[in-house]
Protein backbone atom coordinates (compact mmCIF):
# COMPACT_ATOMS: atom_id res chain seq x y z
CA UNK A 1 0.00 0.00 0.00
CA UNK A 2 1.71 3.13 -1.19
CA UNK A 3 0.84 6.52 0.40
CA UNK A 4 0.41 7.35 -2.57
CA UNK A 5 3.40 10.35 -2.11
CA UNK A 6 6.18 10.25 -4.16
CA UNK A 7 8.74 13.45 -3.89
CA UNK A 8 11.23 14.21 -6.44
CA UNK A 9 14.06 16.55 -5.62
CA UNK A 10 17.09 17.63 -7.75
CA UNK A 11 20.25 17.16 -5.75
CA UNK A 12 23.25 18.50 -7.41
CA UNK A 13 26.02 18.11 -5.47
CA UNK A 14 27.64 15.31 -2.53
CA UNK A 15 27.15 17.50 0.07
CA UNK A 16 23.51 18.46 -1.25
CA UNK A 17 23.20 14.44 -1.26
CA UNK A 18 24.82 14.17 2.54
CA UNK A 19 22.25 17.01 3.77
CA UNK A 20 19.48 15.25 2.43
CA UNK A 21 20.19 11.98 4.15
CA UNK A 22 20.38 14.23 7.17
CA UNK A 23 17.11 15.29 6.73
CA UNK A 24 15.86 11.89 6.27
CA UNK A 25 17.36 10.89 9.25
CA UNK A 26 15.31 13.27 11.34
CA UNK A 27 12.21 10.72 9.56
CA UNK A 28 13.32 7.54 10.90
CA UNK A 29 13.06 5.79 14.02
CA UNK A 30 13.94 2.32 15.24
CA UNK A 31 11.81 -0.64 13.21
CA UNK A 32 12.51 1.56 9.58
CA UNK A 33 13.48 0.26 6.00
CA UNK A 34 15.13 2.34 3.43
CA UNK A 35 15.49 0.68 0.16
CA UNK A 36 17.67 2.49 -2.18
CA UNK A 37 17.83 2.36 -5.93
CA UNK A 38 20.02 4.00 -8.82
CA UNK A 39 22.94 2.80 -10.99
CA UNK A 40 26.66 2.65 -9.50
CA UNK A 41 27.47 7.01 -8.71
CA UNK A 42 24.24 7.83 -8.28
CA UNK A 43 24.40 8.36 -4.31
CA UNK A 44 23.14 6.12 -2.09
CA UNK A 45 26.38 5.61 0.17
CA UNK A 46 26.89 9.11 -0.19
CA UNK A 47 23.03 9.55 1.01
CA UNK A 48 23.46 7.15 3.94
CA UNK A 49 26.61 9.42 4.98
CA UNK A 50 24.06 11.61 5.72
CA UNK A 51 22.07 9.66 7.09
CA UNK A 52 24.61 7.76 9.43
CA UNK A 53 25.95 11.17 10.70
CA UNK A 54 22.56 12.26 11.58
CA UNK A 55 21.63 9.41 13.62
CA UNK A 56 24.63 9.52 15.57
CA UNK A 57 25.90 6.43 14.55
CA UNK A 58 29.63 5.05 14.90
CA UNK A 59 31.89 3.89 12.39
CA UNK A 60 32.89 5.16 8.55
CA UNK A 61 30.11 4.74 6.55
CA UNK A 62 31.32 3.42 3.52
CA UNK A 63 29.91 0.88 0.45
CA UNK A 64 29.37 -2.63 1.69
CA UNK A 65 29.55 -4.24 -1.43
CA UNK A 66 31.74 -6.85 -0.46
CA UNK A 67 30.80 -7.11 3.15
CA UNK A 68 27.56 -7.14 2.07
CA UNK A 69 26.32 -5.65 6.08
CA UNK A 70 27.56 -3.28 8.40
CA UNK A 71 25.77 -2.17 11.67
CA UNK A 72 26.79 1.12 12.77
CA UNK A 73 25.85 1.30 16.47
CA UNK A 74 24.20 4.41 17.74
CA UNK A 75 26.73 6.89 20.26
CA UNK A 76 23.54 8.76 20.99
CA UNK A 77 21.36 6.10 22.28
CA UNK A 78 19.57 5.85 18.91
CA UNK A 79 18.68 3.35 16.86
CA UNK A 80 21.91 1.51 15.10
CA UNK A 81 22.01 1.52 11.65
CA UNK A 82 22.65 -1.39 9.58
CA UNK A 83 23.61 -0.59 5.99
CA UNK A 84 23.28 -3.59 3.31
CA UNK A 85 24.18 -3.85 -0.60
CA UNK A 86 22.41 -6.87 -2.61
CA UNK A 87 23.74 -5.91 -5.40
CA UNK A 88 25.46 -9.22 -5.50
CA UNK A 89 22.58 -11.52 -4.44
CA UNK A 90 20.67 -12.90 -6.85
CA UNK A 91 17.61 -13.96 -4.90
CA UNK A 92 15.38 -13.18 -1.71
CA UNK A 93 16.08 -16.26 -0.21
CA UNK A 94 19.72 -15.12 -0.42
CA UNK A 95 18.85 -12.04 1.25
CA UNK A 96 17.07 -13.85 4.42
CA UNK A 97 20.21 -15.08 4.82
CA UNK A 98 21.76 -11.93 6.13
CA UNK A 99 18.93 -12.18 8.78
CA UNK A 100 18.13 -8.33 8.68
CA UNK A 101 14.79 -9.50 9.88
CA UNK A 102 16.46 -10.04 13.27
CA UNK A 103 18.06 -6.64 13.75
CA UNK A 104 15.19 -4.55 12.09
CA UNK A 105 13.24 -3.47 15.28
CA UNK A 106 16.39 -2.21 16.98
CA UNK A 107 17.73 -0.45 14.12
CA UNK A 108 17.11 1.72 10.71
CA UNK A 109 17.98 -0.65 8.28
CA UNK A 110 19.12 0.64 4.57
CA UNK A 111 19.73 -1.68 2.08
CA UNK A 112 21.09 -0.73 -1.40
CA UNK A 113 20.07 -2.67 -4.48
CA UNK A 114 17.20 -3.82 -2.54
CA UNK A 115 14.40 -3.26 -4.99
CA UNK A 116 12.70 -6.50 -5.59
CA UNK A 117 14.40 -8.13 -3.11
CA UNK A 118 13.72 -6.86 0.68
CA UNK A 119 10.53 -5.76 0.68
CA UNK A 120 8.77 -9.10 2.41
CA UNK A 121 10.91 -7.52 5.06
CA UNK A 122 8.45 -4.56 5.77
CA UNK A 123 5.19 -3.17 4.88
CA UNK A 124 5.98 0.15 5.79
CA UNK A 125 9.18 1.30 4.09
CA UNK A 126 10.57 4.09 2.13
CA UNK A 127 11.39 3.41 -1.52
CA UNK A 128 14.30 5.95 -3.03
CA UNK A 129 15.30 5.82 -6.41
CA UNK A 130 18.66 7.53 -7.49
CA UNK A 131 19.29 8.58 -10.93
CA UNK A 132 21.94 10.68 -12.45
CA UNK A 133 21.43 12.95 -15.46
CA UNK A 134 24.12 13.70 -17.91
CA UNK A 135 24.34 17.55 -17.72
CA UNK A 136 26.86 18.87 -14.95
CA UNK A 137 26.41 21.45 -12.06
CA UNK A 138 27.18 24.85 -13.07
CA UNK A 139 30.12 25.12 -10.74
CA UNK A 140 31.38 21.57 -11.61
CA UNK A 141 35.22 21.38 -11.77
CA UNK A 142 35.71 20.29 -14.93
CA UNK A 143 38.24 17.44 -13.95
CA UNK A 144 35.44 16.07 -11.79
CA UNK A 145 34.13 12.76 -13.70
CA UNK A 146 31.60 11.94 -11.33
CA UNK A 147 29.95 15.59 -10.93
CA UNK A 148 26.62 15.38 -12.23
CA UNK A 149 23.26 17.02 -11.10
CA UNK A 150 21.06 14.06 -9.23
CA UNK A 151 17.50 13.15 -8.89
CA UNK A 152 16.05 11.28 -6.28
CA UNK A 153 12.75 9.90 -6.11
CA UNK A 154 11.21 9.04 -2.99
CA UNK A 155 7.96 6.64 -2.31
CA UNK A 156 6.55 5.86 0.67
CA UNK A 157 4.84 2.44 1.78
CA UNK A 158 2.79 1.85 4.02
CA UNK A 159 0.52 2.69 7.30
CA UNK A 160 3.62 3.81 9.15
CA UNK A 161 3.95 6.70 6.49
CA UNK A 162 0.88 7.83 6.20
CA UNK A 163 0.06 11.18 7.65
CA UNK A 164 3.70 11.95 7.65
CA UNK A 165 4.49 15.29 5.42
CA UNK A 166 7.69 13.94 3.76
CA UNK A 167 7.75 17.31 1.40
CA UNK A 168 7.76 19.38 4.37
CA UNK A 169 10.49 17.32 6.21
CA UNK A 170 12.54 16.47 2.83
CA UNK A 171 12.88 19.89 1.19
CA UNK A 172 15.90 22.01 1.82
Amino acid sequence: MSTGVVIRLEVPTAAEMRALGGRLAGLLRRGDLVVLTGDLGAGKTTLTQGLGAALGVRGRICSPTFVISRVHPSEVGGPALVHADTYRMADAAEVADLDLDESMPDSVTVVEWGAGLVEALSTDRLELVLSRRAERPVDADPDDPSAAIREVSIAAVGARWAGVELTAALLP
